[in-house]
């Protein structure tokens, strides 16, 4: 069981890794470490482990708050499976959510995104059948993108010295793909902007337009997910159930509701953590998975921070966009309702997605430039278990942090009539773009309340309560420092921020970041093991 800080849990003296965040990165990074025979000791500031994996539960309803879908996980010698295997020790299932995995709407047009790259290419094909060059060489260009991102990735495990010398060769041809523009790169291929609006339509998995994200974590995205979606058997929460127990038998642990104040450092390097309360844990190695600002801002002592000018590299990125979600809870099973696995993604028909979103960014009451439905308890075969005669729904759309920026300083649940007020005119909204689409939910809704970007920033700690850490922008893959190693000796960084956008990238990081801690090639230790147990 998951103990919590503010109980007085019985520390150690010493630990061989202390991690700072217990979001998917570091739950990756400290699974690995412990079967390296590393005492892992997770601190989490909220009372709930996970970070985006943790789910909620109300008036007997449960919403996993940040994961909707996994690709490539049903293919056993994927390596996202591998990893996944490998630090839950094959404990956790997943669920295939069939053969559409994404329904595209853009006004009133529909269009499936189907399970199969070839299936996906003809389907399209289907939709633009004078297109068939264009999608052709744009599926080529997805799939020589995300081939060329291992060598980028594993690059960053390099120390700094063998970065120098082969860090240049390894890049280069990822570079070649991020350094573009995912629109620039589509527009190449074809002038049809209906075409590159539906190919781009699940911009909001990483949460930057078209005209502004990186070709190269536009192409890791659709590559992801031309194998389906899959969705874990028991909600997201078993990430952390199954990841505990491994952690769990090499003597580490999870503490909630233990908030660190700052990293300790002796003679430039990291030696432990003092906790809010003053109290100092002392530890071999230090990871933080709070995410580039938080780290740097927050957690580094002012004298260090001073020293390596680590604000001016915070001044080369951006935090990613804020977003809003509507956990909706409903009374009738997911198949008395006729509720679809399949997610949809919700489209103005004028314009096309850097314009919708700039509009919308200037005037609120412009039609929301996406709204993204997905529906867990059709996804979960064990809900109807767990849950019998209920249902679950997630909306989710772009809301800009200054919108509630006027709120910034208050308590959650305590901000007042006026921001109840915003909540219920955007809860509406997202309802109404329910309902068109699924008429006859309309009078079955038993309970919905709407998180905003403040949501975000007091759970999950990031300050603009955004939803992707940083922006996957082309300039974000040229920044140098976005690794695990830092200046700092024995102190390293894991998460989405030095990988890529969601649960995947994280759970990556949490790879890499175990390898430069070891000094040890663990991908292929990991892979030399699946082959194993495959082959057992």
């Amino acid at each position: 069981m998951i103990q919590s800080y503010k109980k007085k849990y019985t520390l150690e003296d010493n630990y061989d890794v202390i991690m700072i965040g217990s979001g998917m990165g570091c739950l990756s990074a400290g699974s690995i470490l412990a079967k390296e025979g590393k005492k892992v000791l997770i601190l989490e500031r909220h009372y709930t482990a996970g970070g985006y994996t943790h789910v909620f539960k109300r008036r007997g309803y449960e919403w996993d708050v940040g994961i909707h879908y996994i690709g490539e996980v049903q293919r056993k010698n994927s390596p996202i499976r591998i990893l996944f295997d490998y630090i839950t020790n094959s404990k956790l299932e997943w669920a295939d959510m069939g053969k559409i995995y994404d329904r595209i709407i853009i006004g009133n047009k529909s269009y499936d995104f189907i399970k199969g790259a070839e299936n996906f290419k003809n389907k399209i094909c289907q939709y633009f059948p004078s297109e068939k060059e264009a999608i052709d060489k744009y599926i080529s260009l997805v799939f020589a993108s995300s081939k060329s991102m291992g060598k980028f990735y594993a690059s960053k495990v390099f120390p700094k010295f063998i970065d120098k010398i082969l860090g240049g060769f390894m890049k280069k041809e990822y570079l070649k793909y991020s350094n573009q523009t995912t629109y620039d790169v589509i527009s190449t291929l074809t002038k049809n902007e209906d075409l590159i609006k539906l190919l781009t339509a699940q911009y909001g998995d990483y949460g930057l337009t078209p005209k502004k994200s990186s070709f190269a974590m536009h192409a890791s995205v659709v590559k992801h997910y031309l194998g389906g979606g899959s969705f874990p058997i028991g909600g997201s929460s078993k990430i952390l159930d199954t990841i505990y127990p491994v952690i769990k038998k090499a003597s580490g642990t999870i503490l909630v509701s233990a908030e660190v104040k700052n990293i300790l450092v002796k003679k430039n390097t990291a030696v432990g953590v003092r906790m809010i309360d003053g109290k100092e844990i002392y530890a071999k190695t230090i990871i933080s998975g709070t995410g580039i600002f938080n780290t740097y801002e927050k957690l580094m002592p002012s004298e260090i921070k001073k020293k390596y000018q680590f604000q001016s590299r915070l001044d080369k990125i951006k935090p990613s966009v804020a977003h809003g979600c509507l956990y909706i809870g409903l009374k009738g099973s997911s198949k008395e309702l006729k509720l679809p696995k399949s997610n949809l993604w919700i489209y103005p028909d004028k314009g096309d997605h850097d314009e919708c979103v700039s509009e919308y960014l200037n005037d609120f009451n412009a039609p929301f430039p996406l709204v993204y439905i997905s529906f867990p308890s059709s996804k979960d075969p064990s809900w109807s278990e767990r849950y019998p005669g209920k249902s679950t729904i997630d909306i989710i759309t772009l809301l800009p942090f200054e919108l509630f920026s006027k709120w910034e300083n208050t308590k959650w649940m305590k901000r007042g009539n006026d921001y109840e007020k915003l909540k219920k005119t955007i809860s509406d909204r997202l309802l109404e773009h329910l309902f068109k689409h699924l008429p006859h939910l309309r009078g079955k809704i038993d309970h919905y309340e709407l998180s905003t970007p403040l949501s975000t920033k007091n759970f999950v700690n990031y300050k603009k309560g955004e939803l992707y850490g940083i922006d996957h922008d082309p300039n974000r893959f040229n920044q140098s420092f976005l690794k695990p190693r830092t200046e700092l000796k024995n102190f390293f960084l894991t998460g989405q921020d030095i990988v890529t956008a969601g649960i995947g990238g994280a759970l990556f990081a949490g790879l890499i970041t175990a390898s430069a801690v070891t000094g040890k090639n663990l991908l292929k230790k990991i892979r030399s093991i699946s082959k194993i147990t495959n082959t057992d």
